[in-house]
């Protein structure tokens, strides 16, 4: 008898410890920006999706590595051009993300770099990614922008 009802908790020991790994993502129960601001500014980024009102403008990118510096500078240079803008991580108090961090992007030229200009939920991240949402104005879609790590 004993052994009948020990297989069944051993199977929900096991259902409750694959569901609780960890996938390197960070979590979305933490608004401290720390760990992200660290995590941005090593290395260069670039782009690996950018969804801005349904139309996919990741090309727009190509060749462009971003460097997210000190005093929130960054800049997104080919080799050729560079483009400087500004950035910043900060905790969001809207209940519509769960992530609680808010990933803030300007950056004024040209007008394809223009329109990463926003200040973008996070979604999820890691050492290698970050991706980031934002609902359209009027609530009309959502935006994706998504940066990996060279």
């Amino acid at each position: 008898m004993k052994k009948l009802t020990l297989l069944p908790a051993l199977f929900c020991l096991l259902i409750l410890s694959a569901t609780s790994c960890d996938t390197g993502v960070s979590s979305s129960s933490t608004s401290d920006p720390t760990t992200l601001i660290n995590t941005v500014k090593q290395g260069t980024w670039k782009i690996t999706n950018f969804v801005d009102s349904g139309t996919d403008e990741t090309s727009h990118f190509t060749g462009y590595n971003f460097t997210f510096g000190a005093s929130n500078a960054f800049s997104a240079t080919n080799g050729t051009n560079t483009y400087p803008g500004t950035w910043q991580v900060a905790s969001d108090d809207d209940v519509n993300n769960p992530s609680g961090l808010k990933f803030t992007i300007a950056i004024a030229s040209p007008t394809d770099f223009a329109d990463l200009s926003d200040g973008w939920k996070v979604s999820t991240y890691s050492s290698t990614t970050i991706y980031l949402v934002d609902t359209s104005g009027g609530g009309s879609g959502t935006d994706v922008l998504v940066f990996t790590k060279n």
